[in-house]
């Protein structure tokens, strides 16, 4: 099933795959098989939650290796900043770990949103695609009308969250990451002073300022986000 989401998805992850030329993305009839050598899944729980596939052909997989260099990066590894692109079109949420994985049952699935990525010289009838997409997007989290009571709630009062606060982002290539060295200087997408995000488990619920606290780094909350924001 085709939403905007799930196209405006798979742009986003194709503008990220390692490849000699910009990518085409097209929409292919629900159920279509995929050819390729391989294949990377992921699944992503948020406002929004989905499970993606992607297969690789025989020149997708060995410019995607080359991309991860002459060291010992992984294949998933390479490929998770196109599934972080793609996922964030989904708003916040946790993304899982990418793995090889056999992604024929997600193909097959007559819920789930198939493309193909075209490179430029390869478009001919005939020709296999640089590599093909499965998206599936589940019903979005909260949207049914279970009521939430005390003892119902009292289910999981142990169950441990991770909450983590983030004062800024970058995108970085894989060999600038392998190029860091001590003493290198990495900019962040926010200036000095401006308010740090908390995220409980991945996902934002308030901003807040660092702040030191018996030598100890602390987080003063400044605002606390409701549904719309979180969601947004």
């Amino acid at each position: 099933m085709t939403t905007p989401q799930a196209s405006a998805a798979a742009s986003a992850l194709a503008a990220l795959l390692p490849s000699p030329s910009p990518l085409e993305t097209t929409q292919q009839p629900s159920g279509s098989a995929p050819s390729g050598t391989v294949g990377v899944g992921v699944d992503f729980v948020g406002a929004v939650s989905a499970e993606l596939a992607l297969v690789l052909s025989a020149r997708a997989e060995a410019g995607v290796r080359a991309a991860g260099g002459t060291g010992t990066v992984a294949l998933a590894d390479v490929l998770r900043p196109a599934f972080e692109a793609a996922t964030a079109e989904f708003g916040s949420g946790v993304l899982g770990e990418v793995s090889e994985r056999d992604a024929a049952a997600l193909f097959a699935d007559p819920e789930a949103a198939i493309f193909t990525f075209t490179d430029a010289g390869n478009g001919a009838a005939g020709q296999e695609p640089f590599a093909s997409l499965a998206l599936r997007i589940r019903q979005p989290a909260g949207s049914g009308h279970t009521e939430l009571t005390a003892h119902k709630l009292g289910r999981i009062h142990d169950v441990e969250m991770a909450l983590s606060v983030v004062i800024g982002r970058t995108r970085m290539s894989v060999a600038n990451v392998l190029g860091l060295e001590p003493g290198n200087v990495v900019d962040l997408d926010r200036s000095a002073g401006s308010p740090a995000d908390v995220l409980l488990n991945g996902r934002l619920i308030a901003h807040g300022e660092v702040v030191v606290v018996d030598q100890d780094y602390a987080v003063r909350i400044t605002k606390i986000l409701d549904t719309a924001e979180t969601v947004g």
